[in-house]
């Protein structure tokens, strides 16, 4: 059931003295999108009848079909707080529909409502709980970002040698201004490596959390004269930026990961749900780890999980459950990293989950050493898989998963598949810096 009304949105607009309204919506890639109109416009726009060019943005729609339009989700209302006092702006996030008044299929949120809503045909509610890390760098006198720091500091340290301290603080204050709960914040292992993490709540409201707290994030960083980079690996050897997803399902208000006579205190619909997630996992990651730059990130030695494996008792496999139970029992993934579309990210989790769950997939048992250090032996053995070592490799992996396929629809699929082999093949034509000097005076 809705929170507000068209009414009540019209109210807040003329008594905050709010005068302009950016109606935001996100492409397939994960970028955020929005209309500006002012407030004489909100009428028309709160009627659906704000259209826009759909063929300007990549992965949309051909140009002989190009007008879309914006269907405010009237509940996602916020007033930006750093903005002017007088004349204040505010943003409603949007559904992107075509004009027959369909919802349109490549847009990511209406594909992630779809799975929630099949979640909901089968008595359940999906809530996930994100951990966004993220890097504060320099600006060089133009104002454009750079990979320069000049702090050191480590894990858990904390001022004067956590240089981002103050930043971080006006972040998570302007965070609770919009209305999120902010559970913790810290410098995380790299220097100039930050996390700042929110309560878990329903999939679409944590979805539009995302986009709206990577926003906050990069207009509070700039406010310091600083560049809020979301890249998975900006550094060469440091550890680069995950975004792990917390998730978990209840049915009639009940947590039913949990079960405290079950192995691990864990239902059977916990381990279906693993098992569901570790037999899609490799076929999802081109969508949790979209660049070329995420697989940078995904290799050994950095505490970034690489190996298809499940642990109740270490955190080196990919998939972990934290050692809370009752209602706070949850599956964490933790390869996807914050250049994810999370629209996308987790319809194809919760996706996997529900095949697990349908199918009563079986995952294999629990890891509970080190994989990072296990021998390749022991790991063949065990019959423990690597992630899709690069782009192309994981694209390769997206296109053999027929479920995900049709999960993500003949649309994503295929424009996404179709921009991503473009990047890849652009990366692979490059001559890098690497390679020059590498091998120019050997040959």
């Amino acid at each position: 059931m809705s929170k507000y009304t068209k009414q009540d949105i019209i109210r807040f607009v003329e008594e905050e003295d709010v005068e302009f309204i950016r109606l935001q919506f996100t492409d397939m890639f994960g970028t955020l999108k929005n209309v500006a109109i002012t407030k004489s416009q909100l009428g028309k726009a709160l009627d659906n009848r704000c259209m826009f060019d759909g063929s300007s943005i990549e992965g949309f729609v051909r140009i002989e079909e190009s007008d879309m339009y914006l269907h405010p989700d009237l509940d996602t209302f916020c007033i930006f707080p750093w903005r002017p006092q007088q004349g204040k702006v505010a943003r409603i996030i949007c559904d992107v529909y075509r004009a027959n008044g369909e919802p349109f299929e490549g847009d990511p949120r209406y594909l992630l409502k779809k799975e929630i809503a099949r979640a909901k045909a089968l008595g359940y509610s999906f809530h996930v709980g994100p951990e966004c890390e993220f890097f504060l760098f320099h600006v060089d006198e133009n104002g454009q970002p750079t990979t320069i720091t000049h702090e050191k500091a480590g894990y858990f340290d904390l001022g004067p040698i956590d240089l981002g301290e103050n930043a971080r603080r006006d972040m998570v204050l302007t965070l609770e201004d919009m209305g999120f709960e902010i559970e913790a914040s810290h410098h995380e292992v790299a220097p100039a490596q930050h996390e700042i993490d929110f309560k878990y709540d329903e999939a679409l409201a944590t979805a539009d959390n995302i986009m709206t707290f990577k926003l906050a994030v990069k207009t509070i960083a700039k406010r310091h004269g600083l560049f809020a980079s979301f890249m998975p690996k900006p550094k060469y050897g440091v550890n680069g930026s995950g975004m792990h997803i917390n998730m978990s399902l209840s049915k009639e208000g009940r947590n039913i990961f949990d079960a405290p006579q079950g192995e691990q205190g864990l239902s059977r619909e916990a381990y279906y749900f693993i098992g569901g997630l570790m037999r899609h996992v490799k076929g999802m990651t081109a969508i949790t780890n979209p660049l070329v730059n995420s697989y940078k990130r995904l290799v050994p030695g950095y505490e970034a999980p690489i190996y298809i494996a499940w642990s109740a008792t270490n955190r080196s496999p990919l998939i972990r459950i934290p050692a809370s139970r009752g209602e706070g029992t949850r599956i964490e993934l933790r390869c996807p990293d914050p250049s994810a579309n999370p629209y996308l990210t987790l319809a194809v989790c919760l996706a996997a989950g529900l095949d697990g769950i349908e199918n009563q997939i079986t995952p294999p048992g629990e890891v509970k050493e080190n994989v990072f250090e296990m021998r390749l032996s022991k790991k063949e053995q065990l019959g423990i898989e690597s992630l899709p070592a690069d782009l192309g490799e994981a694209l390769k992996e997206l296109e053999k998963d027929e479920y995900l396929k049709e999960v993500l629809g003949a649309h994503i699929s295929k424009k996404y598949v179709e921009a991503k082999r473009a990047e890849w093949m652009n990366y692979r034509t490059q001559v890098t810096a690497w390679e020059i000097n590498e091998y120019l005076y050997k040959i």
